[in-house]
């Protein structure tokens, strides 16, 4: 950086450059008053330090000090030097560390795409703690079903994409968190005799489900493998959509378990269903061979945690 940033001003038409090298021993000598603790400060023999002191003073055409007995005294024109080479010197290191952070991915911007059924169990999690560590990488959030996220994470405008299992994992490049149970979720209009906290998929035979589009398919084998048809009021491309229902006694959700937290308060009771078959997880992907950035390695690095 010192051999490369260089400070360029005008002196008699003539073109000044002045290295960073040049400004630190200035002000070492600024602060120290005399040649001889300069040069010790600076791990330097003193003639070549009053030799580089002398270069400066020819460049700029300027006397920086008066040369007493014992100490220097800056000149008005050394006064102001110093005060714009301490300037130079901390917007020096601002830039380097800011080049060396973006480098090292923990400043900027990161493009994330996510399924709205994963931010109840993302905020308190993986995005919370990668927040926590690389605080100078700003988030842009895009939202929307699925199929929304593979679209816009195959065209780029994001470089990872939060969804839920099952999905084509052929093109993708794939890290799961745990897996999670689906529950049913109702009001006390289809309330259970037992007191038990799960049921078994069977119990929802002839029940009003409501459930998220992105599920059907599952849903519907697991209950063929259980030897029934789901009765299916309600389709919808949203977890929230799908409690909002059930909460207004509409019928019975079937959600992810974390999904119940995206309603805040409400009516709505639940009972993990016991189907393995049935369980889901939610996943980081992203497209394979494609480019990622530094902030984004980060990230997933911090998802496997």
């Amino acid at each position: 950086m010192e051999s490369i940033l260089k400070k360029y001003s005008y002196n008699m038409g003539v073109v000044i450059l002045m290295d960073i090298r040049q400004l630190k021993y200035f002000l070492a000598i600024a602060e120290e008053e005399q040649i001889t603790g300069a040069a010790k400060k600076l791990n330097m023999a003193q003639p070549p330090l009053s030799h580089q002191l002398k270069l400066l003073e020819d460049e700029l055409g300027v006397q920086l000090v008066e040369r007493g007995s014992r100490k220097l005294q800056l000149t008005e024109a050394g006064q102001i030097l110093r005060n714009r080479a301490e300037q130079i010197l901390e917007l020096t290191e601002a830039t380097t560390k800011e080049l060396r952070d973006l480098n090292e991915g923990i400043s900027g911007t990161l493009a994330i795409g996510a399924v709205t059924s994963s931010g109840a169990t993302l905020l308190p999690g993986p995005i919370k703690n990668f927040h926590e560590k690389y605080p100078g990488i700003n988030f842009e959030i895009w939202e929307g079903n699925t199929y929304r996220i593979l679209e816009i994470l195959n065209s780029g405008v994001i470089e990872i994409g939060i969804v839920r299992t099952p999905f084509n994992i052929e093109n993708f490049e794939s890290i799961c968190l745990s897996k999670e149970p689906m529950v049913a979720a109702y009001t006390s209009n289809f309330s259970w005799d037992n007191n038990e906290n799960s049921i078994h998929l069977q119990e929802l035979m002839n029940k009003p489900l409501i459930i998220y589009r992105r599920f059907e398919k599952l849903i519907k084998e697991c209950c063929n493998n259980a030897d029934f048809q789901p009765t299916l009021l309600c389709k919808n491309d949203d977890a929230r959509t799908t409690l909002l229902w059930a909460n207004a006694g509409m019928g019975i959700a079937i959600v992810p378990k974390s999904a119940i937290k995206l309603l805040g308060s409400s009516n709505l009771m639940y009972k993990e269903i016991k189907e393995p078959s049935l369980e889901t997880q939610i996943a980081a992907i992203w497209i394979k061979g494609r480019y990622l950035s530094t902030a984004a390695k980060h990230f997933l690095e911090n998802f496997k945690v």
